[in-house]
């Protein structure tokens, strides 16, 4: 899942980046208000964690143009503010959640998730075929069996099976997986789909990731409601 995260504090950001990123989500860091609000036209996003001191206008007028853009987004706003007129102002505006400077990384962590499911649990398991990915518990399963996938592997996973059937290039894999533009020089995706065959693929008779020559890849197979 991608999150976008808008932190002013930049060690704040960095680490909130690193840890989601261990837990497996796709993190995109903003530290001011215009580059979030260019970020949240860019991209879609399964959440996002604004920091209201970005500062306090700049950042409420981020919250309404993203809650008029995308209704269902879920959005959670991080604050120092004590004011409870401040923070009834932030949840008026669209904001789902709402958590009090400073914070337990497991509390933002468990909010997070439970906006998640509240937000867009349709789309919280993809499967395709006897390929499934639990998005909100971070688990690939493939015949019933668990796949061990790095934080990398399972977005990946995630990016080609949410466009499963289709044929996706090189460079939409690194815009949307590494967040890298019209960058010719790496193979990283190629060094990616290769991790991701001997783990998805290998073991299994029938193959799913199929090369595109000249174009890209493509996750091959239907995919199905969650039983």
């Amino acid at each position: 899942m991608r999150l976008l995260v808008a932190e002013r504090d930049p060690a704040l950001g960095v680490f909130l980046q690193r840890r989601f990123e261990d837990d497996q989500y796709s993190v995109d860091l903003a530290a001011e208000a215009g580059e979030a609000e260019s970020l949240a036209r860019q991209h879609r996003y399964d959440t996002a964690i604004l920091d209201l001191e970005i500062p306090r206008e700049d950042v409420l007028r981020v919250l309404r143009s993203v809650r008029a853009r995308y209704e269902e987004l879920p959005i959670l706003i991080l604050t120092g503010q004590t004011r409870p007129e401040d923070r009834a102002q932030a949840l008026d505006l669209g904001a789902d959640d709402l958590l009090l400077k400073p914070f337990a990384f497991s509390e933002l962590s468990a909010r997070v998730r439970a906006l998640l499911r509240r937000g867009r649990g349709g789309d919280a398991l993809l499967c395709v075929e006897d390929l499934e990915l639990d998005r909100l518990k971070h688990l690939a399963r493939r015949g019933g069996r668990n796949l061990e996938l790095t934080p990398k592997e399972f977005g990946l996973l995630d990016y080609l099976m949410r466009r499963a059937g289709e044929r996706v290039t090189r460079a939409e894999i690194l815009e949307h997986v590494w967040n890298l533009r019209n960058d010719t020089m790496t193979n990283i995706v190629d060094v990616y789909i290769n991790y991701l065959r001997k783990k998805i693929d290998a073991p299994f008779e029938r193959k799913l990731i199929r090369t595109v020559r000249g174009a890209g890849y493509q996750l091959q197979g239907r995919a199905r409601s969650a039983a």
